[in-house]
This record gives structure tokens, sequence and C-alpha cells, in this order.
């Protein structure tokens, strides 16, 4: 038995020796890649959630107190709130966003002249810094007569309007900059699954007398039902994220209106140094977002494939 034993291991240890020869030019572009896996991504993640189960101090002694954070999370009614912002959030933005990408990708892929020059022009403020568009957007938004939006409302005869100082308009204008920021990302997506259609679908519809309307919802939405999961993916992940904007224009405010759960969860874990409660709000962040993704797999991904 302790031969076939030793036989088993040799012929075990040849193997790996034969597939490192093999294959060592690999394993040496592999290995640092794999250690930078473990150390930015595995390690914090495993080590964020033990915060979540310790009371872990910056300065001094950090104690265990098993799941105390978890508890305060249930009574916790701004942490409430900032979820149910970031879920009004994601209705602002998502179908939005999808619509303005497949509607900017079916212009530049109608053999308009110029059509480049327009893709370059959506484009832009994907590529443009997001201080300098949530600049622009806070200007065009200014609750005073010197705003754009309100003094093209006042040619009306409307009342200038709040916007990001309004409860009940600050976060639409928020899912409003987002929307002009993704939706350039969104209608290359949407204008490569459209290249991908075969033309002889659109050319046999047309000798049928099927009218551009009806060649759109029979053939072209249809076939891009792999290019609208992914991007409802993306974009459900992307909104319950937001950040950026909250923290830029508004800090959250007026009255927690624009608070989401990214924004929230900065100011426990980087203003209040409350660490350990970051660390727990990271991980329902995650569980909404896996629930989701979950979900919407079951019911809009099945049968993905174009044809």
């Amino acid at each position: 038995m302790t031969e076939l034993t030793a036989k088993t291991k040799l012929s075990i240890g040849q193997r790996i020796k034969r597939n490192w020869r093999e294959h060592s030019i690999v394993y040496l572009f592999l290995i640092p890649i794999l250690i930078h896996f473990l150390i930015f991504q595995v390690f914090p993640f495993a080590f964020s959630l033990v915060l979540t189960f310790m009371d872990w101090r910056v300065i001094g002694v950090s104690e265990f107190v098993g799941f105390k954070h978890w508890l305060n999370f249930f009574s916790d009614t701004l942490a409430h709130k900032a979820i149910w912002n970031t879920v009004l959030f994601s209705l602002y933005y998502i179908i939005p966003t999808m619509a303005l990408g497949l509607t900017l990708a079916l212009i530049i892929n109608s053999g308009i002249k110029f059509s480049g020059f327009f893709k370059g022009i959506f484009f832009l403020p994907v590529v443009t810094s997001f201080v300098i568009i949530a600049g622009i957007w806070s200007w065009i938004f200014q609750g005073t007569d010197s705003g754009l939006v309100n003094s093209i409302l006042g040619i009306f005869g409307i009342e200038p309007q709040l916007f990001l100082s309004s409860s009940s308009q600050a976060l639409m204008v928020l899912a409003g900059l987002s929307i002009l920021k993704v939706s350039g990302s969104t209608m290359i997506y949407y204008f490569a699954g459209l290249q991908s259609i075969p033309s002889q679908l659109y050319e046999a519809a047309k000798i049928d007398g099927a009218n551009a309307f009806r060649i759109f919802w029979k053939i072209t939405f249809p076939l891009l039902k792999p290019i609208h999961f992914y991007v409802l993916i993306i974009t459900t992940i992307g909104s319950f994220q937001v950040f950026d904007s909250t923290y830029l224009l508004t800090g959250g405010g007026p009255n927690y209106s624009t608070t989401t759960i990214v924004f929230y969860l900065y100011q426990q874990g980087f203003t209040s140094l409350n660490l350990s409660y970051a660390a727990v709000l990271s991980y329902i962040l995650f569980f909404i977002i896996l629930v989701i993704s979950l979900i919407q797999r079951k019911y809009l991904g099945q049968d993905s494939s174009i044809y």
C-alpha cells in the first residue's frame, strides 16, 4: 500500500512538472494577476466580513461584538431611506437610459450624413470628466432666475423651480445627470447589436409590405434582446452604486432626499469612521444587487441568443 501511494504521488508530481514545462509561460503571466486578485479583491472582501462582527477602531483596541451592527441596520431609518432613495433613482434612471441609448443607436445606424460626427457628439459626455459634466448640470438646473432651465421656463410664465434644493425634484435631476453621462455607452452597445442583425431580414420584411414601425417592433427590438438584458444588468448595478452626483451636487440633501445607500455608506465609513457599520451596509448593498440580478436573469435572461 505504501509503495502504491508513493507511485501515485510520484505520478502526480510528474504530471505537475510536465504541465509546468508545457504551460510555464502562461503561469508566469497568470501568477501576478492571481496575486493581485487575492490582495486587492479576495482579502478586502473577506476582511470586510470580519469587520461586520467587530467594533473596529482606527485608533485603539478593536473588539468582537457579534451581530450588533447587523441588528442596528434594522432600526436605522436613515439607512432604509437611503435604500428607498436608491430604488427611486433606479426607476428614474434605468428605462430612460436604455430608451435614449437605443434611440441614439437607431439614429447613427440609419445611415444619415455625418453619422460618425453625431456618434462622437453623443459619446462625448462618456469621456468627459464627471466633475465638469456635474458643474454644467448644476448651472443648467440652478434654482434661481439665472439658471438655464428656469430662464426657459420664465419665457412661458412658469415660476422658477428649486430643482437641486427641492426634496421632490433633486433626485430626478441627479438621475437626469446620470442619464446624460451613461447614454453614450448604451448607444454603443445597441449600435453593435444593430450591426449584427442580418440585412436580409429587413429586405424580406419590406418585400412583405411591412412599414418602419412594424419592422422595428417585429424584427429590431426582439433581436436586440441580449443587448437589452446586458444593458439592463449594468445600468441596474450602476444605479445602485450611484455616489458621485450626490457627493458633488447635493451632499445627500435636501432633507436626505438624495442620500443614496453608497453615499450613506461613505458617510458612515469615512466621515464618522464607523467602518464596521459601513461594512455591513456594503454587504446589504451586495445582497440587494445580487437578488435583483438573479431575478432579472431568471425572467429576462432566458433564451437570450440572437437567433
